[in-house]
């Protein structure tokens, strides 16, 4: 199932038009790809800022760029997107495998493909910021991102996502899914601390979850929320901001930096948030709900890209 590749980059270079982007780069060969994936690279040179995506189960990572906006906004805000793509021989569903050890451990499988990838195209162009956003199965792989690889992140985006570690095999993973993580914040604190103990800067983590969720338990956002806070050592209780139809909780550290955001959404179900009648504010599609909040502007707008 999984390859080693040797050290090379095969770079594919597409002209597309004026509204889109100039040239867009497929990642063949970025060193070690033992989760066997693929990505494609959009470049721009004045905004040395990149995001990485990482999309739902039955999703194409391009065309979820393109739903939510995040491609036109690359495009108008001169940043670059980094867009890993599982596929069918890996996940029947198409879903990075978030819940195999093999796929989520530090420097093994699908993550360490990852890694790979985001190491390769910052060895070329030696970014200020780095930015991770996950979806559902991206989500959670996010989740383990982060955990393991802290120090390439400048914050992170978990999108109706699940805590990492919460499983590591299919039994456990739909329990996550169903119920929430089997530990308590604490529990997943001390876990971390395990697995990355002589870590002291974690990114920043924006977190967004439907409160009608019924494929992923709020309460997995929920606890996150609490565990991440508890990692960067913020404040205890957050403070709250009520919106038309969603909730923003807010959890600072120390020097008033904002470690950990909750974004909880009215009556959304599973999926990302997308606001049609703003500009850029993304289009409706399967897991792409409309919502009066647009997950991507308002990220954009908190990381000030």
């Amino acid at each position: 199932m999984y390859k080693c590749l040797s050290m090379f980059i095969i770079i594919t270079t597409a002209f597309f038009s004026a509204s889109s982007f100039a040239k867009q780069t497929t990642l063949i060969e970025f060193g070690d790809n033992p989760g066997d994936l693929s990505a494609s690279y959009y470049h721009e040179t004045s905004n040395k800022s990149l995001i990485v995506l990482l999309h739902g189960c039955v999703q194409q990572g391009e065309r979820l760029a393109e739903q939510t906006a995040l491609l036109a906004l690359a495009n108008k805000k001169q940043f670059s997107l980094l867009i890993p793509q599982q596929s069918q021989n890996n996940n029947i569903k198409g879903c990075f495998n978030w819940f195999s050890s093999q796929d989520i451990e530090k420097n093994q499988g699908e993550s360490l493909s990852i890694k790979n990838m985001i190491t390769t195209v910052n060895a070329e162009q030696n970014f200020s910021n780095i930015y991770i956003i996950g979806l559902s199965a991206g989500g959670a792989m996010a989740s383990s991102m982060v955990v393991n690889y802290p120090e390439l992140f400048t914050a992170g985006a978990i999108v109706a996502g699940i805590p990492y570690p919460c499983a590591d095999n299919l039994i456990t993973a739909i329990a996550c899914m169903r119920s929430g993580p089997s530990q308590n914040p604490d529990q997943l604190t001390a876990l971390v601390k395990e697995i990355n103990g002589t870590q002291s800067n974690w990114p920043p983590l924006s977190i967004f979850t439907g409160d009608a969720d019924a494929v992923v338990n709020p309460k997995n956002s929920q606890q996150l929320a609490i565990h991440w806070a508890q990692l960067t050592q913020s404040s205890q209780q957050p403070t709250i901001e009520k919106h038309q139809g969603y909730q923003v909780s807010q959890w600072q550290g120390k020097n008033q930096q904002l470690n950990v955001e909750l974004i909880e959404i009215e009556n959304m179900g599973h999926g990302i948030a997308v606001a049609p009648e703003k500009i850029d504010g993304g289009s409706v599609a399967p897991f792409v709900i409309s919502t009066p909040i647009s997950t991507i502007l308002y990220l954009l707008e908190a990381w000030k890209i």
